[in-house]
């Protein structure tokens, strides 16, 4: 049955963003819905830096999913900007998901997004929100029906959804959720792509993952990961035999103090080398080659408040 075919179910196709406050588990959540891992996730807030798209394909629908970094009251020039790409991008999509986590009581951040988010709904084009309490596994039924209930009070939402990324509760009937408020339209991306990232973006973040993993909490804030190359080294492949050239990946990690670069690397470069084994097994599966990963580590001061240090790292 063609899509052409009268008979045949409307086709769907839209963009979805997941917006909260940092920490909600809106990565997660966007890796359990297309089914391969597509953003960054880690315990530390602001994590995301960048709007990763992952693409869910369905017979009836293409939901493309846009990940945004948490919403907050910025203290920076780099938080003010990540506050703009988040209001740039709520205005351009087609259903918001409000992610809200079960283990943690409504708060003053959640309460500033739901008002930014009442405007966007009184617009000349209301945008769907759709409340997702994320973490569902994390709590008991009473509490996660106490939670249910707080966010339902915050503000008006097309619907509420609890879910667990983890253990795929109700990640279907989100999907479900999410495709009914999207209108009708054609397949955006070729059936086999998962994301529109370009691979040098998707390579930085998993450099940015590994390292974020076990650090202070001052971290995540200050660091910045840039890709200078990804080459294929000469006379490394061989095309008879199929075996794919090894790719040479040189990374650069930006933080703000020679205390945080002492941090990244350890004592030693135990804990440079650490990341560079765990961020290397994701680009490798990424690429589809053998990779060596060349990651160098520079102290930019203070460059979450120097604009031109900001647009030198991608920001």
């Amino acid at each position: 049955m063609t899509q052409n075919d009268p008979a045949a179910p409307e086709h769907k196709s839209g963009f979805a963003c997941f917006v909260g406050r940092p920490n909600a588990g809106k990565s997660t959540l966007t890796n359990a819905l297309v089914g391969q891992k597509v953003a960054i996730t880690s315990g530390r807030p602001q994590t995301t830096r960048h709007t990763i798209r992952g693409i869910v394909h369905r017979p009836d629908a293409q939901l493309i999913l846009v990940d945004t970094p948490g919403l907050h009251r910025p203290r920076t020039l780099l938080g003010e900007r990540l506050n703009d790409l988040v209001r740039e991008t709520l205005a351009q999509v087609d259903v918001i998901a409000f992610c809200l986590p079960a283990d943690q009581k409504v708060g003053p951040g959640d309460k500033y997004i739901a008002a930014q988010l009442a405007d966007l709904m009184k617009g000349r084009r209301p945008t769907p929100v759709v409340a997702v309490v994320t973490k569902a596994d994390l709590v008991d039924r009473e509490t996660l029906t106490k939670h249910l209930l707080a966010v339902d009070q915050l503000g008006e939402w097309q619907d509420i959804v609890p879910v667990s990324a983890v253990d795929g509760f109700q990640v279907e009937v989100l999907e479900q959720v999410l495709v009914k408020h999207l209108p009708k339209g054609p397949e955006l991306y070729p059936g086999g792509e998962l994301t529109d990232e370009p691979e040098a973006v998707m390579v930085a973040e998993l450099v940015r993952e590994a390292a974020l993993e076990g650090v202070r909490d001052e971290l995540p804030h200050s660091l910045a990961v840039v890709v200078d190359e990804i080459l294929p080294r000469e006379g490394s492949g061989n095309p008879a035999t199929g075996k794919p050239p090894l790719l040479d990946v040189r990374v650069n990690l930006f933080v703000e103090r020679d205390s945080q670069k002492a941090i990244i690397i350890g004592r030693g470069g135990s804990r440079l080398r650490h990341v560079g084994t765990e961020a290397r097994k994701g680009i490798e599966a990424l690429l589809g080659a053998r990779v060596y990963l060349d990651l160098h580590v520079k102290v930019a001061k203070d460059w979450q408040r120097d604009p031109k240090q900001l647009r030198r790292l991608g920001f």
